[in-house]
């Protein structure tokens, strides 16, 4: 019945909806023509809102933690810690203004999978990098497709859609104040991520994913064709290796797509190819023979790539590493001089330079010694090319820069509410001991015009930066904020934080009195003193301040446990109930 509904909302759409609008929310029209819109924009309301709270997104990864355990092969975390900085650092994209900065784990489930919730959470499997067999490129191409769903909220647009084919119970019990913590039942949420990923995202939107990985991972310094590599170790995985029938839901047939499906594994592994060869203007192909693989520069072949000792997708993969340098390199340079062709050191012909994404095609090039081929096919494709092909690369790498400098300009010029919420969500990273990511985040909250209040955000920074341990630096932002806004007490308890992480305890306190004397009844007030006092060893002055915290606050969670037993026993055994609960939970799903 589910699917019948699908394709009736895809012809719905596609009879009726221009492409723009189509490619805004395909399904806020279809949902409209069925009289579920209000369902859909309620849910898709929240679940935006629910994107845009720090809170949510380190609970998330929290629970994902807790209830999947955390990959204890050191090289599977440094490995996509390292793909993943440089993808978020080195990416050609842009936030929305509703959107967070992306954090990530590798979880240790063994399914061949990956995972971005709506607040730009990725997950990542241990199975997923085993199932990769760690190939930089192909991860980066996987989760650069995850970062595309994020960057893109398709999350939570899929999300609201399940919402409205009558699926919301799945969302019951999640609650996100901001104040008292977050309640979120991983167990649902998870759930949740499985069907609306597996099944309720359309094919035109993961091909979009598809090709906004391709452009972010290849401006991120990958290899163009880590995408297609991906797509064919991914189709042999599933054929060949996966035991659990369950792991992926594969079509009967290869032609075989619905609009609810994720598409084959082999069109998406051709389109990927398609990009690449596009990539460099045309001039890059790669055609399958047999078990094996041709690389083609302008129809001549260069190299011929066969299955390598018991790997039984490295024809395929050696091909298209080959390819996707040649393509690169293509694309980043208008003259066959720029490929820098010279002697090396055995004679051979050597090319290019040491980056990353040319790393393959040079190794193979001198592991066959086809350099001089290489060379010749080259030039003569410079020769022959037309200046329109050259024009067409730079439009379009003209293109997708303005369309991600609309994104940034919207996001810059935000109303007045969200430049706040980007000021809030900030504060709120620090409070997790995120500095890292406050500073990410204040530096947009910065840049929005329409922000309300320049020096608490650079209050803000400060404390980031002392939590980053550039207390100097730290020191200068919070000064800078109490000069500006001296009537502000959260100006007066950052650089109280800051002090006391600079070791001056002092001038700390001296701090919290002035913020006690603007608003006397500020719990986070009393909170920092009493933190201070019980890092002291004063514990009746840290009781005295914890109890007038908790009395303000009326929040249990912000009192130290050891304190909260002579505040409030009830709450204090409540709250190690539930801990034990959690982690009871947790060992059974483990289990």
């Amino acid at each position: 019945m589910k699917k019948f509904l699908i394709a009736i909302l895809a012809a719905v759409v596609m009879l009726t909806v221009p492409a723009q609008v189509l490619a805004a929310d395909a399904w806020a029209v279809a949902a409209e023509a069925l009289g579920v819109l209000a369902a859909y924009q309620s849910t898709l309301r929240e679940m935006l809102a629910l994107g845009n709270n720090v809170n949510a997104q380190m609970e998330v990864r929290k629970q994902d933690r807790e209830k999947n355990g955390v990959d204890k092969n050191k090289r599977d975390v440094e490995l996509v810690d390292s793909i993943m900085t440089r993808l978020v650092n080195g990416g050609q994209y842009e936030l929305r203004a509703n959107s967070l900065p992306f954090v990530w784990s590798v979880n240790d489930s063994d399914k061949f999978n990956a995972a971005c919730f709506p607040m730009n959470y990725i997950s990542v499997n241990r199975g997923l990098v085993r199932g990769l067999n760690s190939d930089e490129n192909q991860i980066a191409a996987v989760l650069a497709h995850e970062m595309t769903h994020g960057i893109e909220q398709h999350s939570a647009k899929s999300y609201a859609q399940a919402v409205a084919q009558q699926l919301g119970a799945m969302m019951v019990g999640m609650n996100v104040d901001g104040k008292n913590g977050v309640d979120i039942d991983w167990n649902k949420f998870a759930g949740m991520v499985d069907y609306s990923i597996a099944k309720n995202i359309s094919v035109p939107v993961e091909y979009a994913a598809d090709a906004g990985g391709f452009y972010l991972m290849t401006s991120a310094g990958f290899n163009p064709s880590g995408g297609a590599a991906a797509m064919n170790r991914l189709g042999y995985y599933v054929r060949y290796e996966t035991r659990d029938l369950l792991e992926f839901d594969a079509h009967d047939k290869s032609s075989d797509e619905t609009f609810s499906d994720h598409p084959d594994t082999e069109n998406r592994e051709a389109k990927l190819l398609e990009m690449m060869t596009a990539y460099g203007g045309g001039h890059v192909k790669v055609e399958r023979d047999g078990r094996a693989y041709k690389v083609l520069v302008d129809g001549i072949e260069v190299f011929y790539s066969v299955n390598m000792g018991d790997n039984p997708t490295s024809a395929a993969v050696n091909a298209y590493y080959f390819a996707g340098g040649l393509s690169k390199a293509f694309h980043d340079y208008d003259t066959a001089e720029a490929w820098n062709f010279r002697r090396g050191a055995t004679n051979q012909t050597d090319f290019l330079t040491d980056d990353f994404a040319y790393r393959e095609v040079r190794a193979l090039s001198s592991m066959y010694n086809i350099g001089e081929k290489v060379q010749a096919a080259v030039m003569m494709a410079y020769r022959n090319e037309t200046p329109a092909t050259r024009q067409k690369i730079r439009d379009d790498d003209e293109a997708r820069a303005k369309s991600w400098a609309k994104i940034k300009s919207d996001a810059d010029n935000a109303k007045a509410k969200a430049a706040t919420q980007m000021r809030v969500n900030a504060d709120v990273y620090n409070d997790h001991g995120q500095g890292e990511l406050a500073l990410k985040q204040i530096e947009r909250a910065l840049a929005a015009k329409n922000q309300d209040n320049v020096a608490e955000c650079l209050a803000i920074r400060g404390r980031a930066k002392a939590i980053c341990d550039d207390y100097d630096g730290a020191l200068a932002d919070v000064n800078a904020a109490v000069e500006q806004d001296p009537k502000n007490l959260y100006n007066f308890l950052n650089r109280a934080d800051v002090r006391h992480m600079r070791g001056e305890l002092a001038l700390a306190f001296e701090d919290i009195d002035r913020a006690l004397a603007i608003d006397e009844k500020n719990p986070i007030a009393y909170k920092l003193q009493g933190d201070i006092f019980d890092e002291q060893g004063k514990t009746d002055l840290a009781e005295a301040s914890y109890r007038k915290c908790y009395e303000l606050s009326k929040n249990p969670r912000l009192i130290p446990l050891s304190h909260l037993d002579k505040i409030d026993a009830k709450a204090a055994d409540k709250i190690r109930k539930d801990n034990e609960k959690a982690k009871e939970t947790s060992d059974n799903d483990k289990s």
